[in-house]
């Protein structure tokens, strides 16, 4: 029984004493990852600024087809609708004339 109060311990705590070291190994690792996440994250960041004037100029860009075609279809539904008015009015014209 002396035998394992003695043993027992010193077994626990090697066992201890080498999850202690893997865990700082894998706690070393981590932040090491995780200064090269850090790293590709600010790139990212970098490189997506240098497209945000593309992306203005694409926005400012679709705002004036957008504009440009909706007065092209407001003409375009104006002159038929005059047209259209006109033709109307000629026939009560010559309706009335009869």
């Amino acid at each position: 029984m002396t035998c394992f109060d003695i043993v027992f311990p010193v077994i626990l705590y090697m066992l201890l004493f080498i999850l202690l070291i893997v865990l700082i190994m894998f706690i070393v690792r981590l932040l090491n990852t995780l200064d090269k996440v850090d790293k590709a994250i600010d790139d990212y960041n970098q490189k997506s600024s240098k497209l945000d004037g593309l992306f203005d100029i694409v926005d400012n860009t679709t705002d004036m087809v957008a504009n440009i075609s909706d007065l092209a279809v407001g003409f375009i539904t104006k002159s038929i609708t005059n047209i259209i008015n006109k033709k109307e009015r000629k026939e009560e014209n010559n309706e009335q004339e009869k």
